[in-house]
């Protein structure tokens, strides 16, 4: 978490802001068909650089601007999101927590207020209760080192009345040992707990949160050695770090939190429907063993590497459809690297198993499919850090969402600390099989471009995908974009340039095959375009081939 928390710091150094180029008018009727659309639409226009409008007092022009590790959920006729405050240049300092916008077309998004300014009082209390019982002294509430990281925002229904419901991170940065938030000289002992707290709105609109307090602490099977031996020591002492939290009700109707980064695994947590607390008693966060911190703080449902307390992995966020429970999670540094993977279980508490097969539960190695990682289009600077994702159903359809913040890569000329630029990107989620040969196994895999709404224009045929394709192999390479290369669809059914081979097209499923790779095809607006326009476009994996093909098509 330390990491993570020095990653964001230095990726949000104050800057000089710049203007950004505006895009110029487009025609929404210029798409790959030549057709008009019977409803009045038209293409987003905002820049990417959103430099020039960072600042708070643009607030109401933001749209997907200042975007980190965003929740949604529906209420009351708008898509509510939240997440970690991407403030730009350190622009909205002294401005509240958990900053939200909300949507009605997840297009248009205007900016709402966060649930509190100051941290909850019950922080200082519980972290200096648990100080005391470590034998420790207390430290000073105005000493108090405060992170504000990532929510997680559900719709409830308790007692008849639906509400949103919030549990959020906050994160101590005072070492142990002394508590001091001066010094940086290595104390020899690790940085303090995070803790994750509950609080609830019939009024998000009007920023009315009602705090519910304590849910749950970070959490250690070492008992009371959180002794480190350097700062190159990252067997961390907390077993669970209780972060990025995600919620779901099952089908039975019982509540579960989820959470956990980089040290051991996810947790799973019960809690109660109505008040949103544990169901079991937590005691004290300390242990002598793993099982008998887990037997209360949670079962671990998965971990990247079974054998490491450093993993590189964070941001659960956990769905059902379909008999499954999918988990996706973030994998690597935030600032660049950062790569989506999603695994499955027919039970909450798993075992959870990747498109192979392999184990996440018991920490098999890496899982796949990759669902989204650093890329490049042509004529783009294309995005990195794409990850901590929510997933989301749109109300009354069976269309599912991924969004996240996409941040531009290092040193993008013209642009001061372009890296700390962060957009909201809506992507819409296609479900692809796993091979050929299992035609019904389908997992999720996140469109190239962002979302725009796009009108139906009617069947997309063989005949449109005949033409020229920017191809991008979506495979594993930490902090590198993967870059487009050429892909040609001939009409005899034959491939030429990065693939060869034969295509052949399911129109009735969208299912457009390359070579033993089934990807599922719509439409979207090409982003890199000038002016942007409508585009075919494709997503799909293989279950042998540890790697996602995208593409869209070009002129």
């Amino acid at each position: 978490m330390r990491l993570k928390y020095l990653l964001f710091l230095s990726a949000i150094i104050t800057t000089l802001l710049f203007a950004g180029c505006e895009d110029d008018e487009v025609d929404p009727r210029d798409d790959e068909n030549g057709t008009e659309p019977e409803t009045e639409w038209s293409i987003p226009t905002y820049s990417d650089d959103y430099s020039a409008i960072a600042s708070w007092a643009n607030r109401s022009e933001w749209n997907l601007a200042n975007v980190h590790d965003p929740s949604v959920a529906y209420y009351n006729g708008y898509y509510y999101m939240y997440g970690t405050d991407a403030s730009y240049g350190n622009e909205h300092e002294g401005h509240g927590h958990f900053q939200g916008k909300r949507s009605k077309d997840l297009v248009n998004w205007q900016w709402v207020g966060g649930p509190f300014y100051d941290p909850p009082s019950w922080i200082a209390d519980s972290l200096n209760s648990i100080r005391a019982g470590m034998g420790l002294d207390a430290i000073p509430e105005e000493d108090i080192q405060y992170g504000y990281w990532a929510p997680v925002v559900r719709r409830v229904n308790v007692g008849g009345q639906e509400k949103l419901r919030m549990y959020y991170s906050i994160v101590i940065h005072n070492y142990i040992k002394t508590g001091n938030p001066t010094t940086s000289a290595f104390d020899g002992s690790w940085t303090e707990r995070a803790f994750i707290g509950m609080c609830e709105s019939t009024d998000p609109a009007g920023a009315v949160w009602e705090d519910k307090g304590y849910i749950t602490t970070s959490s250690s099977d070492r008992g009371l050695d959180y002794s480190r031996a350097s700062t190159n020591d990252w067997s961390a002492y907390f077993y669970y770090n209780a972060i990025d939290p995600t919620y779901i009700v099952s089908p039975e109707g019982k509540h579960y939190l989820i959470h956990g980064s980089w040290h051991s695994g996810f947790a799973l947590l019960e809690v109660d429907a109505t008040t949103g607390k544990p169901v079991n008693t937590l005691g004290e966060p300390y242990a002598d063993s793993a099982s008998e911190l887990t037997a209360r703080y949670g079962k671990r449902i998965g971990t990247r590497t079974a054998s490491s307390r450093w993993q590189a992995s964070e941001a659960p966020e956990i769905i059902y459809k379909d008999g499954y429970y999918y988990l996706f999670m973030a994998y690597d540094g935030l600032d660049v690297p950062y790569n989506t993977r999603v695994v499955r279980s027919e039970n909450i508490e798993g075992p959870y198993f990747d498109i192979r097969g392999h184990n996440f539960t018991e920490g098999e190695g890496d899982s796949y499919p990759i669902v989204t990682h650093p890329y490049k289009f042509n004529l783009s600077n294309g995005w990195v850090g794409i990850s901590h994702c929510a997933v989301f159903q749109k109300e009354d359809t069976d269309e599912w969402f991924y969004m996240s913040q996409g941040r531009l890569p290092k040193d993008v000329p013209g642009i001061p600390a372009s890296n700390a630029l962060m957009m909201g990107h809506v992507r819409q989620i296609v479900w692809c099989p796993a091979s050929i040969s299992e035609p019904d196994n389908l997992w999720p895999i996140a469109l190239p471009q962002r979302y725009a709404a796009v009108p139906d224009y009617g069947t997309i045929t063989r005949d449109s995908l005949i033409g020229k394709w920017e191809h991008l192999k979506l495979e594993y390479k930490y902090a590198q974009q993967n870059t487009a290369s050429s892909l040609t669809l001939n009409a005899d059914g034959t491939m030429s340039g990065t693939l060869t081979g034969n295509w052949s097209y399911n129109e009735e499923k969208k299912q457009l095959t390359l070579g033993n790779v089934i990807v599922c095809v719509e439409r979207e607006v090409d982003w890199e375009a000038t002016p942007r326009r409508v585009t075919i476009v494709y997503a799909g994996t293989e279950k042998n081939l540890n790697a996602t093909y995208w593409g869209k098509k070009s002129r």
